[in-house]
């Protein structure tokens, strides 16, 4: 029985985790993974994910960079306890929230699930998930095995077609 994956659009993208209290008024300290830092307030509504795995939508958060913290306002977040509680809660927002990325750029979550093989034709299966490295980005292909390839284009990554569903790679079967 095939499953149905989510659509590109239906998919929710991880961009900060709150990171505790803030003074005494119920303000929030943020990590965000945005560019700038403080943009993430443009992507709402914001889906949270506790650390149990329970997910609420919020909307009408707003925040600023205050020197090398992003500090929040969270409706109904009113003092440091409320505030403190949310420590460690991730922040996500759904894909459709996202610009189009220009030509030639991906978002990652839309490289998850997609076939990888190589330039012989090799069933690599589908990309899991992809990390930096600090030198450059690793796509990890689960099949048979795990391999864990260089994102590096064109050298490594040949194509990402979308509408076949498939990236096609120049890697070693046996690496």
């Amino acid at each position: 029985m095939d499953t149905e994956r989510p659509s590109r659009q239906q998919k929710t993208i991880l961009l900060g985790r709150f990171t505790g209290a803030f003074g005494i008024r119920g303000q929030v300290k943020l990590e965000s993974w945005t560019e700038p830092r403080d943009s993430i307030f443009r992507y709402q509504p914001w889906i949270l994910r506790s650390a149990d795995g329970a997910e609420r939508e919020i909307s009408g958060v707003r925040g600023k960079s205050s020197g090398k913290v992003v500090v929040a306002d969270v409706p109904g977040v009113a003092d440091r306890d409320a505030a403190e509680a949310l420590r460690g809660t991730e922040i996500l927002v759904s894909r459709a929230a996202l610009p189009p990325p220009s030509a030639g750029e991906f978002y990652w979550v839309d490289l998850e699930d997609l076939q990888v093989v190589n330039l012989e034709g090799v069933d690599f299966g589908r990309v899991s998930h992809l990390f930096s490295t600090g030198a450059n980005d690793v796509l990890v292909a689960r099949g048979e095995r795990e391999r864990m390839i260089p994102f590096l284009e064109p050298d490594v990554i040949r194509e990402v077609d979308f509408d076949a569903g498939r990236i096609t790679v120049d890697w070693d079967a046996d690496f």
